[in-house]
């Protein structure tokens, strides 16, 4: 049923659900939105349906090969993009395929569609749930659960599984040794930088506290739980700041792999020979090919009612280096504004096997989000049989994303010829 139908039964149930939950909302509850919030709102809502007539959809609309080589400005959805030429670190690429665009309205964005193969996309699946999600590597859950060995995934899988059992009552003396409990508290952190990063290296991290209210819990029950897994260096979610204290966490040779090559396949003269020197730092783009090295980054697993509220990346002591999005499983609207709410951000539809770049002291501080994982856009090819692939091992799998979006992003902490002075091993 098409909930954009006014006749069908999905569109009056969802209707009927707004007016009961809008009956008593203050007619002047927009007045003091910003433009961000807005759309957030806009595109968030169940009823009315989200209109995308205006969001960047790069799938939506094919080029021929000389429009793409023209160098020109196009439009998409009234969206300025600009085709970027190859770069001299790849091999030519067809048509929209590999091919990057930047968007010009903010300097430093680049999206590449379809950038990862259908086939990388299954094999970035597997190792997320299967490889990623277990000990060393912190998730949202382990510091309220004692998560398995072998990975909250493979006990999911396991027909034997036990229950998952919850972290032991804090005594009261220890309690110092751990954050506030409750609703966790808006952050609004100071931007990491070379000047400051002696100090946030210092500042106290204590672990959040194990939550007094959940009970042992199967594994099964807690896979639509998991949210985030942390990549490399460990980052600290009650100050925004990483705890170098704990160690650099393994990047995967994979992941790893993937987003370097999405960096050299960028022509950065292109999206930066005219911009001017201001904000950057010692870091630069020209060196982008041979010296970019991700050491962080999350995985992030989105379930379709779940959102990402605008926010800033102020954390990295490098802001301007490259951040690599890689989006998997159910498509989503992704939003990018500027250095504040105030300014209006634009809409992109992120499908599975794109890539996003975010970079330049713009981008990288540029406020962003996910206001809505769209329903019903799974690949085909996440249902299909791959001819290296035994069909049955991949049923879980498959089961799981057709309510699921995993987005996997990097980026690099540390500007190069900056030395941290850590001696911390992992």
């Amino acid at each position: 049923m098409d909930i954009h139908d006014p006749g069908s039964a999905a569109y009056k149930k969802a209707r009927r659900q707004y007016l009961k939950t809008t009956k008593n909302r203050s007619k002047d509850i927009d007045a003091e939105w910003t433009p961000f919030r807005i759309a957030e709102k806009r595109y968030k809502a169940r009823f009315p349906p989200p209109d995308l007539s205006h969001v960047l959809d790069l799938a939506s609309t094919t080029w021929d090969a000389e429009m793409l080589a023209s160098g020109c400005s196009l439009y998409c959805n009234g969206v300025e993009i600009k085709p970027l030429g190859q770069s001299e670190s790849t091999s030519p690429c067809v048509a929209n395929v590999c091919r990057a665009f930047a968007v010009p309205s903010i300097p430093g964005l680049v999206i590449l569609p379809s950038f990862v193969s259908p086939e990388d996309q299954r094999r970035l699946v597997r190792w997320a749930l299967r490889d990623h999600a277990r000990h060393p590597n912190e998730t949202n859950l382990d510091a309220h659960y004692i998560l398995p060995d072998k990975g909250l995934w493979n006990a999911h899988l396991s027909s034997d599984a036990s229950l998952v059992n919850t972290r032991t009552h804090i005594p009261e003396s220890s309690h110092s040794k751990y954050e506030s409990s409750g609703p966790r508290q808006l952050i609004s952190n100071t931007p990491a930088d070379p000047t400051n990063f002696q100090a946030m290296l210092h500042s106290p991290k204590p672990p959040p506290a194990p939550s007094p209210s959940v009970s042992p819990t199967s594994p099964t029950g807690l896979i639509s739980k998991l949210r985030w897994a942390n990549i490399g260096w460990s980052y600290h979610w009650g100050s925004k700041q990483y705890d170098f204290t704990k160690g650099k966490g393994r990047v995967d040779d994979q992941i790893r792999g993937i987003c370097k090559r999405a960096v050299r396949s960028v022509n950065w003269k292109e999206v930066f020979g005219q911009s001017d020197e201001h904000g950057w730092g010692n870091e630069h783009w020209r060196t982008w090919h041979e010296t970019y090295e991700p050491d962080a980054g999350i995985v992030n697993y989105y379930q379709i009612k779940d959102t990402l509220m605008a926010h800033v990346d102020r954390s990295e002591v490098c802001a301007t280096s490259p951040l690599v999005s890689i989006s998997l499983g159910n498509a989503a609207i992704f939003l990018i504004g500027g250095l504040s709410r105030d300014v209006e951000p634009t809409a992109i539809l992120l499908r599975s096997g794109d890539a996003v770049i975010m970079s330049g002291p713009a981008c990288r501080r540029a406020y962003h989000g996910v206001p809505r994982i769209l329903e019903d856009t799974l690949p085909d090819h996440f249902s299909l049989g791959l001819d290296d692939e035994d069909l049955t091992s991949w049923t879980s799998y498959e089961s799981y994303m057709q309510t699921t979006r995993i987005n996997i992003n990097v980026r690099q902490v540390f500007p190069k010829g900056f030395d941290p002075g850590l001696h911390v091993e992992k």
